[in-house]
């Protein structure tokens, strides 16, 4: 019996652990004016900063989230991460959606930008 509600337990714990997985990370009020760029911004009124890198998803909840939240949880990791330097834009300079070689499908997205404080 005491088997049956440890097993019980585990069950319950991995799923919630998996429904949380699920969610897109969240941007941080202060970062939702952070703009996401795919082009160079333009050197004369741009101050570069820093490199950073936005992930989602893992090897374990990867399978239960959604390529979309995958995704928009990495870009919305990079606007946080962007906030914390000072920045306004992050120009995307590469990004990969690697799986887990057991996996259904795409795992975790990984970004990685570049970090600039634009004048308006």
């Amino acid at each position: 019996m005491i088997l049956g509600k440890k097993f019980i337990n585990l069950m319950l714990t991995s799923f919630l652990i998996a429904a949380v997985g699920c969610a897109a990370n969240q941007v941080m009020t202060q970062a939702r004016g952070v703009e996401i760029i795919d082009e160079k911004p333009d050197k004369t009124k741009c101050i570069f900063l820093d490199e950073v890198v936005g992930t989602q998803g893992n090897w374990f909840t990867g399978d239960f989230t959604s390529l979309e939240n995958l995704v928009a949880g990495a870009r919305n990791e990079l606007r946080n991460e962007a906030y914390k330097l000072g920045g306004n834009i992050v120009y995307i300079e590469d990004m990969k959606n690697p799986n887990a070689w057991w996996s259904l499908g795409t795992t975790n997205t990984i970004v990685l930008g570049k970090v600039y404080k634009c004048a308006n």
